[in-house]
């Protein structure tokens, strides 16, 4: 007989709220939500166009991983908005129900012997992937997210490719188990597990001081929690006061035509003041025909446009449809050469450090006429933290590849 006092030995985990069926019904949670945010997570990555350039790849070497990367559209103008704030929003609400699956499985991590058969051998490698590599997506994405580029250069290699060893584990690991786990769900109380799930329960429990029943709702109102309080950042409008836990929840940060969220501000990547005054600041724009130098008059001189187009970042905080007036891309394009089918475009920016300095944007972002090299937001002049005296706005594009500071536009072969 096992020491009672070893993890190994089933009289150890004495509580009486681990069986089959509440694991069963952590797992099918888990199973849809964790493929809508692995399926999200990809989608939004395409959006950053890394088979572009260089400069909007920061996973170098994806090879076979990146098989699915699409030229990423501008329609729905709120389409990053939503893809990204589906994968933190849900990321964020998991939370309680990864750590209660974890929790209700563990004496299968100190179970021996260590494999039983070949398909037990699977279902245990499996399973150390699957945990360590949730705690490790988990774990990334929490703190990118409240920390702001916690993992410079880093953070986008390492969350791309431990999302798809820990997705490779999980699909692993559910066509072992959804099986097991809808023969559990469909089983009354009163029935016998399987043999195989026999080890989730004590054989010498304690005493319940709550139900499974209730152990399932208190999960389930610690996810509603966290979903009440990191939804209004993507959602914004009068939700955003509610998103307590989010780092850009709450009210808007400012008062005024420029009171929307600001990620970068200007002292932050060292923009020098004295280099986007009126009279200093020229735009460079390169492209079939040469280099023009335009001022801030010559581009005011230009016919200017309107879009409603909102600001999305990788975060999964949004801002509402902000009024952005400036310069088509497109027409820009024109200046250069590029009169009917506007190209790639290369945006380089003032900043002095921080990612996405210099971005790329396919010729379909360049030529929706929503695109703008924006002057203005909201029917002001922009202000130094969101961009002035010039930025990108595209609809549909992650916030860092709204460039601002715009200093070059070189348009044509990247």
């Amino acid at each position: 007989m096992r020491d009672q006092r070893l993890p190994s030995s089933p009289g150890f985990w004495r509580s009486p709220l681990r069986g089959p069926r509440f694991t069963a019904v952590l797992g099918v949670v888990l199973l849809a939500g964790i493929t809508v945010m692995f399926v999200t997570g990809l989608v939004s990555y395409a959006a950053y166009n890394p088979d572009l350039a260089s400069v909007n790849d920061k996973t170098p070497g994806k090879g076979l991983l990146g098989f699915y990367l699409f030229a990423w559209p501008t329609d729905p103008h709120w389409l990053y908005r939503l893809t990204q704030g589906v994968h933190v929003t849900l990321g964020v609400t998991l939370v309680p129900v990864l750590l209660a699956k974890l929790w209700s499985v563990v004496p299968r991590l100190f179970a021996l012997p260590p494999a039983r058969s070949l398909a037990h051998a699977l279902e245990r490698i499996s399973l150390l992937l699957l945990v360590g590599g949730a705690l490790f997506e988990f774990t990334t994405g929490l703190l990118n997210v409240q920390l702001d580029y916690i993992f410079p250069g880093s953070f986008y290699p390492l969350h791309f490719y431990g999302a798809w060893v820990f997705f490779a584990a999980f699909v692993v690991h559910a066509v072992l188990k959804v099986p097991v786990a809808l023969r559990n769900l469909r089983h009354r109380h009163d029935e016998p597990a399987a043999p195989e799930e026999n080890e989730l329960v004590s054989p010498r429990p304690d005493r319940p001081t709550v139900s499974r029943r209730g152990a399932l709702g208190l999960v389930g109102g610690a996810s509603l929690l966290l979903f009440g309080t990191t939804v209004g950042q993507s959602l914004g409008g009068p939700l955003r006061r509610t998103a307590l836990l989010a780092p850009h929840g709450g009210p808007d940060p400012g008062s005024g035509p420029g009171g929307f969220q600001v990620n970068k501000t200007a002292a932050y990547v060292g923009i020098d003041p004295a280099e986007t005054r009126d009279e200093a600041w020229r735009l460079v724009v390169t492209g079939r025909t040469g280099t023009v130098r335009l001022s801030r008059a010559d581009l005011l001189a230009m016919p200017l446009h309107s879009a409603a187009l909102p600001i999305a970042c990788v975060e999964g905080w949004s801002t509402r449809d902000q009024w952005w007036r400036g310069v088509r891309l497109r027409d820009l394009a024109a200046l250069v050469g590029h009169d009917t089918d506007p190209p790639d475009v290369l945006v380089e920016s003032l900043q002095r450090h921080g990612p996405f300095r210099v971005a790329a944007l396919r010729a379909n972002q360049v030529a929706d006429p929503r695109s703008l090299l924006a002057l203005f937001a909201n029917g002001e002049p922009l202000t130094p933290d969101h961009g002035h005296p010039a930025r990108i706005i595209v609809p549909a594009a992650p916030g860092v590849l709204n460039t601002k500071w715009v200093a070059r536009l070189n348009f044509g072969d990247l």
